[in-house]
């Protein structure tokens, strides 16, 4: 058995590799329990991991640097609707989306795949461009965020780092930005005072607008390989990719159950109806072909928001193994 250490979250898709019910043909996973942000950190800054969870921009953004430090596979632990992750100051006179341009935005990160897909949906569906605003970057909870990778953007794209004992969440609150793009939702807006709101409150009819419009339920996330890990040993992108899609299927088959309910949501039930007629029976799916229109939508947003250097195809992100499989 080959030892692979592997950071990720704790997730309901992922649990049975963690628990070691799924096993990896010929692989010892050892899984370390972490969140992303600490998981991302540590892998591009110092490629800690053999195989970790990683954010699709940043993985992106890795393929420019020669070598490539990273290879992956088409899982796809996260996926999430990002129109409710756009909060406004309730003062800046933001009440629609083409109300954002001129305006000061936060992110923690330009690069960061929830403001990536933000800024794309925003410009595809609403006209806002991604040169409209300019971008204050920095922690949302804590200072001295800084971004994990370098950038080298278009000058057309204006980003400022906040100050050093300044935060993201209570410069929103305090109207010093007028909206944030982020992935976890600030605690200015968990105060319900009023001074925070979303620029989309009915976030879920927007977005179920937004898949039946586009068919496109967005990545956050894949399974990045150290390339030299990957090099040495070339079948474990299939060992991995056939583990994770079994760890998948159990969970799958949890959210189906009527006997009793798995997840503590008094009508999952309903909540799993309603998704499999939404986006079908396989609507968190993994693979190449069946997620080619959500990749090509999101490389074509890195390279129009300048981070990619030039425009990717999914092929050109994904390890070849894991493109085809064998019949009989």
């Amino acid at each position: 058995m080959l030892g692979l250490s592997f950071g990720c979250w704790n997730y309901d898709r992922t649990r049975a590799l963690m628990d070691r019910s799924v096993v990896p043909d010929g692989i010892d996973l050892i899984y370390l329990n972490m969140p992303v942000e600490e998981t991302f950190f540590r892998m591009l800054r110092h490629r800690e991991f053999d195989v970790a969870e990683m954010s699709l921009s940043s993985y992106v953004v890795s393929c420019f640097k020669e070598p490539r430090p990273f290879v992956a596979i088409p899982v796809f632990p996260s996926r999430f609707f990002r129109h409710s992750s756009i909060y406004v100051n309730a003062g800046s006179g933001i009440r629609t989306p083409a109300d954002l341009k001129g305006k000061r935005i936060g992110c923690p990160e330009y690069q960061m795949t929830a403001p990536v897909w933000i800024r794309g949906i925003l410009s595809d569906e609403y006209g806002v461009k991604v040169d409209d605003v300019t971008y204050f970057t920095g922690g949302e909870e804590s200072p001295n965020r800084s971004e994990k990778l370098k950038l080298d953007l278009p000058a057309n794209i204006r980003v400022e780092r906040i100050g050093p004992d300044k935060i993201l969440s209570a410069m929103l609150r305090a109207g010093e930005i007028d909206a944030l793009y982020t992935a976890r939702k600030p605690s200015s807006y968990e105060g319900r005072d009023g001074k925070v709101r979303r620029l989309f409150e009915d976030f879920v009819a927007v977005e179920r607008a937004y898949f039946r419009k586009t068919g496109i339920f967005p990545i956050m996330h894949t399974i990045a390989i150290r390339r030299e890990v990957y090099e040495e040993n070339r079948w474990i992108a299939q060992s991995l990719f056939k583990a994770f899609c079994e760890a998948q299927r159990r969970t799958y088959h949890d959210l189906q159950e009527t006997a009793a309910l798995k997840a503590m949501l008094p009508w999952l039930v309903a909540h799993v109806e309603e998704a499999r007629r939404e986006l079908g029976d396989d609507y968190w799916s993994y693979g190449f072909q069946q997620n080619r229109k959500v990749l090509e939508t999101f490389l074509r947003y890195s390279f129009e928001q300048g981070l990619s250097k030039r425009l990717l195809i999914p092929e050109d992100i994904f390890v070849p193994e894991t493109m085809e499989a064998f019949v009989i």
